[in-house]
């Protein structure tokens, strides 16, 4: 494998370092003596706005970013990834999560490791919008002859964190009277309050597991078949037989997995699994069959709407000049904050209540993505890498945490991300509810960027020990992104967006954007422990004496 570059050693890093030693940020003075500031760093992307002038970046410090991208490789990185090269080095596999966009027939072919990449994409594509026009229409029905109301995805990780997250942002596009609820937690509860009140005749499940071996969906999926059984009989419906529960079963689960004999086992007709590929990362899958309770709930349509916005970005980055290029940019930002300015966390905050689930996606995207001590080759970093990723809607956030990003002493960029045209318009005595919510997306900004003196607050009339209490530093980096609507292509585009932004992170570190080691060991030792738990004293004897002590005091208090 080619060793990755180390970008400390590179002349770009040596001249940011010199642009650290002497930086004051000085947004108010930038402002002033600069017109043109906000158009040149104001760029679009497909339908997106992205202003970039409130970050704590000069002209030259942005340069020498640039420069980084380019000694870094970023570019051909990122040719070599979309050419199906296998820079997921510790798996050995190509990473291909942008051919799952790719339009039909786009050329030159994709073929890769002697696989038509397109065709077994189109292939899987059409037969879950096939599949999703059976249940919608009413042609696809329960045991009892009813049609689907309810879709229950039961996954974890990827196969959860973007199907709940398009779901909930696209609700308003499920029209079709079927609703959608995800279980992810191996906590029985989850699955408890997502059953209740469903009825079990007009409910389908699906099971999202490539290996169909995920500890935590197989024995929810388990847990759900149960459910099914015991709710079908108390409803009336015959499944006491081997013969009625097979049949029962057939008729409300499919699976997303390539494990076809497991599925089978199971009781899922193998004809109604749905697979993808491993060049597909878990956290990159949302536009896979991973998407098929979307393609059920808001239509086949508005899902190949929301892999148009993907394609849209991923064109974006490939054919546009890093300096011009957002998501190189936006990581680029990332690595000054991080790496020169000692930043440790990066707040996303939409003002849309759609994208609620938003920052909780990015945290598994960027984080296991990012979250490495070891670059590409086995070697140890050499710069810190990664950042803490969190966030909740606006305004609910102004009255939580924006008081410790505002006047802390943290050093916390912030990416605001707002919508025109709501999907829910509504007045308030004639005042546009959503204006008012924008004036506030506005402000946040503002206040972060340009603070407010010990000047201005006297002039006010405050006097004494309150003026320093009312004082804001300013100089508070953030993004601002714009969208007309939260449309399936916006999505789609804000969604890669942050995929790129990681991406090119993670080349600029050296790491692999696209192994999981940092989540097995636990696995493992779980399933180690759980026999202790449940009363194994050899089990219990092998474990260290904090374990031993927490599994005694579990016995003791189990009721």
């Amino acid at each position: 494998m080619n060793a990755p570059i180390d970008c400390t050693s590179t002349s770009a890093w040596a001249e940011l370092e010199a642009h650290k030693s002497t930086f004051t940020p000085d947004l108010r003075g930038w402002f002033a003596a600069d017109a043109g500031r906000v158009e040149r760093f104001s760029l679009p992307l497909a339908d997106l706005h992205v202003d970039l002038s409130k970050n704590l970046v000069t002209d030259e410090i942005l340069a020498s970013l640039v420069k980084l991208a380019q000694e870094a490789g970023v570019a051909d990185r990122y040719a070599a990834m979309l050419a199906g090269e296998h820079i997921n080095t510790t798996e050995d596999r190509a990473v291909l999560h942008t051919a799952l966009r790719r339009p039909a027939g786009m050329e030159p072919a994709l073929v890769v490791d002697g696989q038509d990449v397109d065709a077994d994409v189109q292939e899987v594509l059409a037969s879950m919008s096939a599949f999703a026009e059976r249940v919608r229409s009413g042609e696809w029905k329960g045991i009892t002859g009813k049609t689907v109301e309810t879709v229950v995805n039961i996954g974890i990780g990827g196969s959860d964190l973007g199907p709940v997250m398009v779901y909930e942002t696209l609700e308003p596009y499920a029209t079709a009277g079927i609703s959608a609820r995800f279980v992810s937690n191996i906590d029985p509860t989850d699955m408890a309050q997502k059953v209740k009140g469903l009825d079990p005749e007009t409910t389908l499940f699906i099971v999202a597991s490539k290996t169909f071996t995920t500890l935590e969906t197989l024995t929810n999926a388990r847990l759900a078949r149960d459910w099914l059984w015991t709710a079908l009989a108390e409803a009336g419906v015959a499944v006491g037989t081997d013969e009625e529960k097979s049949a029962a079963v057939a008729h409300h689960f499919v699976a997303v997995s390539t494990a076809l004999d497991k599925v089978e086992a199971f009781g899922i007709d193998p004809t109604n699994a749905f697979g993808f590929w491993n060049w597909v990362g878990g956290r990159y899958s949302v536009d896979s069959a991973i998407g098929l309770p979307l393609s059920i709930a808001l239509g086949p349509d508005v899902f190949g709407d929301l892999l148009e916005g993907f394609h849209a970005v991923d064109r974006h980055v490939a054919e546009t000049p890093l300096e011009k290029n957002v998501p190189v940019l936006m990581g680029l930002l990332n690595i000054w904050y991080v790496n020169f300015l000692g930043a440790q966390s990066h707040a996303v905050l939409p003002y849309a209540q759609q994208l609620h689930r938003f920052p909780a996606y990015l945290q598994q995207l960027t984080m296991e993505s990012n979250g490495k001590s070891v670059r590409w080759d086995g070697t140890p970093v050499s710069t810190e890498t990664g950042e803490i990723f969190w966030g909740e809607p606006g305004t609910n956030g102004q009255h939580a945490f924006y008081q410790l990003i505002h006047q802390g002493t943290k050093l916390i960029p912030a990416d605001f991300i707002a919508v025109v045209n709501p999907a829910y318009p509504l007045e308030d005595g004639g005042q546009d509810v959503h204006a008012l919510f924008l004036a506030n997306y506005l402000a946040q900004t503002k206040a972060l960027a340009f603070g407010k003196t010990a000047e201005e607050v006297e002039a006010e009339g405050t006097t004494g020990a309150l003026v320093a209490a009312r004082t804001f530093a300013g100089n508070k980096p953030t993004t601002s992104i714009f969208a007309p609507s939260l449309t399936p292509q916006v999505l789609g585009q804000l969604i890669a967006l942050y995929e790129h932004i990681t991406f090119t992170q993670g080349v600029i570190w050296g790491i692999n954007s696209f192994d999981q080691w940092g989540v097995e060991l636990g696995k493992k030792l779980a399933l180690e422990i759980a026999p202790a738990i449940e009363g194994d004293d050899a089990a219990l004897a092998s474990q260290d004496a904090s374990t031993q002590a927490l599994i005694a005091y579990y016995r003791a208090n189990r009721k």
